[in-house]
């Protein structure tokens, strides 16, 4: 009834999962990460006590497979119906689909990740999924969501399309970096909730990462001058330009993409959207 990804970025500092269903608000129900542990996607008549018991096994230092045979083999529920993936802190992912998942039902693992899927369209659902994540590059949770948009549309869940879910640890990557959540974004009831909430993505990037140095243009001249001057149409007509900048974006939860001396270019195509 859900297809998800857990997978770990390359150099092993961001773990997450992304997972889509014609079921409200999966996200509630489906992913769990802890930094520097794993993360885990628990599914198909789920056992929501596989996420803290994932969690807690990787902890220990076993091993993303050897975390499945052990959370499958002490469940006393309906294991033929269950499906899991796991991925680590290392290594490869893991993950199991029961014999009476309906179908289409399956999964593939590979170095940092597994995908899987039940009640799909067909096979090209995960084939999909694992050709997006493998071909993709980038920051992980655009990585996951790839792969999310490419099960999505190779058919997804046969019964159609209601709730998406992305969630991504990361050590000190969370707001103001005084939490380990990098991305914890859900659309619960929605007509087309993967391309929601890759808008949601895009926003959140926007407004909770902080600009590449690479792009910032430097406040002065005509840069300067154009700055000023919708600071000052928006209401902000300080001396200090810095000041007022920071006044403004802090108004427009624009406040991680300060910088002192210089603007960045999102934050410039914001104001003059606005002003």
């Amino acid at each position: 009834m859900t297809f998800s990804i857990v997978g770990r970025s390359d150099d092993g500092a961001a773990i997450g999962v992304a997972v889509a269903s014609k079921f409200l608000g999966v996200g509630a129900a489906v992913p769990a990460a802890l930094v520097n542990v794993g993360a885990v996607a628990t599914q198909s008549y789920a056992n929501l006590a596989y996420r803290p018991q994932a969690l807690a096994l990787l902890g220990t230092g076993v091993d993303a497979e050897s975390a499945v045979k052990a959370l499958i083999a002490a469940d006393s529920g309906p294991v033929s119906h269950r499906q899991l993936g796991v991925v680590g802190a290392s290594g490869p992912g893991a993950t199991f689909t029961g014999t009476d998942c309906h179908a289409w039902a399956g999964g593939v693992a590979g170095e940092g990740y597994a995908a899987q899927g039940n009640m799909l369209a067909g096979p090209e659902v995960i084939a999909s999924m694992e050709r997006a994540w493998l071909n993709s590059s980038g920051a992980l949770p655009q990585r996951l969501l790839a792969a999310l948009r490419a099960g999505d549309q190779a058919g997804g869940d046969r019964r159609g399309r209601q709730s998406a879910a992305l969630l991504v640890v990361s050590e000190g990557r969370g707001y103001g970096g005084t939490s380990d959540v990098w991305a914890d974004l859900r659309v619960d009831d929605h007509t087309d909730p993967v391309a929601e909430l890759g808008r949601l993505l895009e926003m959140h990037s926007l407004y909770f990462e902080s600009p590449d140095p690479a792009t910032l243009l430097t406040l002065e001249g005509e840069v300067a001058e154009e700055v000023r001057s919708r600071l000052a149409a928006a209401g902000f007509t300080g001396a200090d330009l810095d000041e007022e900048l920071a006044s403004w974006a802090g108004v427009e939860n624009l406040e991680m993409r300060v910088v002192t001396g210089a603007i960045d270019p999102l934050v410039l195509a914001h104001l003059r959207a606005s002003a």
